[in-house]
């Protein structure tokens, strides 16, 4: 089950961050800060069990939304719960008006390339010195409404 996640998921999702290498996770304060500000953050539930989580921000007076962040338990890999997630993240950008979605990702992480390839994004640029350990970043994008449906 995805759901949009609340204050009271703030433990399971820290929990849900431990796992991943320090360089990349979210912490408590992080959590807090991202569930009460222009994002939506969803979860995905198995067995009352946070497994996986998606984080989306918005920027008033845009049409592009960005996806901060998919996570998902190893334990819970290669079941769909990314490409769930990410469909979920489209449906809840389009709904806030949002043409465009964007995120960025380190080009050393393979899986989540293929998530991103599999689902329509494209590269649109490099960007060198992105993360804290100084990997790049690829900044992909999808449009999420067709050119006849109004977007620029």
């Amino acid at each position: 089950m995805i759901r949009e996640a609340g204050p009271g998921d703030l433990a399971a999702l820290v929990a849900l961050e431990a796992g991943f290498p320090e360089v990349d996770r979210f912490d408590r304060r992080t959590w807090r800060r991202l569930l009460a500000g222009q994002t939506i953050a969803l979860v995905h539930e198995s067995d009352s069990r946070i497994d996986a989580s998606a984080v989306l921000l918005f920027r008033q007076g845009s049409d592009i939304a960005r996806l901060y962040s998919i996570s998902v338990d190893p334990a819970a890999r290669g079941q769909g719960l990314g490409a769930r997630l990410l469909s979920a993240c489209e449906e809840q950008a389009r709904a806030r008006g949002s043409a465009r979605l964007r995120l960025e990702v380190r080009p050393t992480n393979k899986s989540a390339h293929r998530l991103y390839d599999a689902a329509g994004y494209r590269v649109i640029a490099r960007l060198e010195s992105y993360y804290p350990d100084g990997e790049a970043a690829l900044r992909m994008e999808k449009l999420l409404i067709a050119p006849s449906d109004g977007a620029p």
